[in-house]
């Protein structure tokens, strides 16, 4: 028997690389790391949740960038796109049976956005608004799991951040972390089943 059910994953750092469009509004890789990692760091702090435009200024500001590049964030969303693998990995684990769900630390109407722009169909697509709390609060994942019909001990998540390893953890659930841009964990975090530098190695630890 199979060791999941579902493959719960993040959206807009697992699936999508936001990194481009944030380094790219900000005019720079280096500057949009620092303001990429403020947003983090500000969505990890917040709890419940908030106007997602509004944190995304306020982030910007964090970083010293002018408050409108939150702004330029939100107008310039559909131009995110998705890691080059992800639409293969993502056929090969529905070809495998697996349920196929999505949580994101956005609105309701910018995470569906974002979700369509995968160019594959989820079960289920959570954001925090409509969980009503950032991740990582435990919260955020358990509504997606009610959202996708998994229990978490039958449902891997695949993570982008390196606080959706304890998030995802504390919710239950075993880790992949895609770990594209080689990020280090936070002190006293538990350590993620698997971590890659690409989506190619999940579907072997999905269904394994």
């Amino acid at each position: 028997m199979p060791r999941y059910d579902a493959v719960l994953f993040d959206l807009l750092t697992a699936l999508l690389d936001s990194w481009a469009l944030f380094n790219d509004i900000a005019g720079g890789a280096e500057r949009g790391l620092t303001w990429r990692k403020g947003y983090l760091l500000r969505a990890y702090a917040t709890g419940a949740y908030v106007d997602y435009a509004q944190m995304a200024r306020d982030s910007a500001a964090d970083a010293g960038l002018p408050a409108e590049a939150g702004e330029r964030l939100v107008q310039r969303w559909d131009e995110l796109r998705p890691w080059p693998e992800a639409r293969e990995v993502l056929t090969a684990l529905a070809a495998a049976k697996l349920g196929l769900g999505v949580v994101t630390n956005c609105s309701e109407a910018l995470g569906n956005r974002a979700a369509e722009l995968v160019g594959v169909r989820f079960a289920a697509v959570t954001t925090a608004e409509r969980a009503g709390f950032y991740k990582p609060d435990p919260r955020t994942y358990r509504a997606a799991l009610a959202a996708l019909g998994a229990q978490p001990s039958r449902t891997l998540f695949v993570a982008g951040s390196p606080g959706d390893v304890g998030g995802a953890r504390s919710a239950g659930m075993d880790v992949f972390w895609h770990n594209r841009r080689g990020l280090a964990l936070p002190g006293g975090s538990p350590r993620p089943l698997a971590e890659e530098g690409t989506l190619f190695p999940l579907p072997a630890v999905a269904t394994r």
